[in-house]
């Protein structure tokens, strides 16, 4: 049975799902550097992402209120398949530059 999990995380989301098949899907991410339960979520999706199946994070639309510590997230896990969901947000160059060299650095 796979599990879903969403995190109290203020205006913004964090979601994951680990799935029957051990694969980890990521949606959205909202690791403020104030909030006290930052290291708790980190550890708790480290700890349920160390499967060698597939790991995923899927971002619905790049506010930083959804992506907000996807660096750290990164650093942490390594996200191995991104995926943005088609959307009409549209961003500054330099902030959306700042989001994919911080996943495409690797």
């Amino acid at each position: 049975m796979s599990l879903v999990k969403s995190y109290s995380v203020g205006n913004g989301d964090t979601y994951y799902i680990l799935h029957s098949s051990k694969n980890f899907t990521l949606i959205d991410c909202n690791l403020r550097e104030d909030d006290d339960n930052k290291e708790s979520i980190l550890d708790e999706i480290v700890s349920l992402s160390t499967s060698d199946k597939v790991r995923r994070f899927i971002s619905t639309h790049p506010d930083d209120d959804h992506i907000h510590g996807i660096k750290d997230l990164d650093d942490e896990i390594g996200i191995l398949n991104f995926y943005c969901v088609a959307n009409e947000a549209t961003k500054p160059r330099s902030q959306m530059k700042m989001i994919t060299s911080s996943i495409t650095s690797r």
